[in-house]
């Protein structure tokens, strides 16, 4: 598994929901639902900054993260009485999320206004000697989004499950309806590149260390 020492740049990818920042259900850790299904209000206030979460590592800009939650719920609220219980509720919505967040980055809006190139990377790391430690998690957050942004979509989607939310390979097949050899070959060629993305990030933070000497 990959190291919190590789994905060092902050424990959750500081892409938390303002001041949201109490930990909610993962997929595994949700109980499995029984039927029949829970109040959606309830789901609502359970499972709110896990789809906020969720999004934004899935690639969804933070201004309009919050707009895509809802339509994620909406559409939880529409396909409610069709769920029977044979997944967790947080497994189930991740599903949905994983659609929407997909609409949105194939967008042609979207995938002019989201790095997917070493550039963003670049400028965070140009700009990195320029702030002080109280903006240090902030640039980390920023390195993160920046690194998951130059992922495939189908590598993004099984890391941000395997390593993120910490689901087991078995269950990422089941949920993305692939193979456990494909979830198996898509979570290394993620893993490769954001190794490689965070030497080479700090490769370009050490040179601007020494040309600010």
């Amino acid at each position: 598994m990959v190291s919190f020492h590789d994905l060092a740049l902050v424990p959750e990818l500081g892409l938390e929901p303002g001041a949201a920042n109490a930990a909610s259900a993962s997929p595994a850790q949700a109980t499995v639902m029984s039927t029949p299904p829970p109040d959606f209000r309830a789901i609502y206030d359970a499972h709110f900054d896990f789809v906020w979460r969720s999004l934004r590592r899935l690639g969804v800009r933070e201004p309009d993260a919050l707009d895509l939650t809802q339509k994620v719920f909406l559409t939880a609220h529409v396909k409610l009485p069709e769920f029977e219980g044979r997944s967790q509720i947080s497994t189930w919505l991740f599903g949905i999320a994983q659609r929407v967040a997909s609409d949105y980055r194939r967008s042609a809006l979207i995938r002019r206004e989201v790095s997917t190139d070493h550039a963003e990377l670049d400028a965070v790391a140009s700009s990195h000697a320029e702030f002080s430690a109280d903006s240090e998690e902030r640039q980390r957050a920023r390195a993160a989004e920046a690194i998951l942004n130059t992922l495939p979509e189908a590598q993004r989607t099984v890391f941000v499950l395997f390593e993120l939310e910490e689901m087991s390979g078995q269950d990422i097949a089941a949920l993305l309806d692939l193979s456990l050899g494909t979830v198996k070959s898509r979570l290394r060629l993620a893993r490769d590149t954001f190794r490689r993305e965070v030497k080479r990030l700090a490769a370009l933070r050490a040179g601007g260390r020494k040309e600010a000497v």
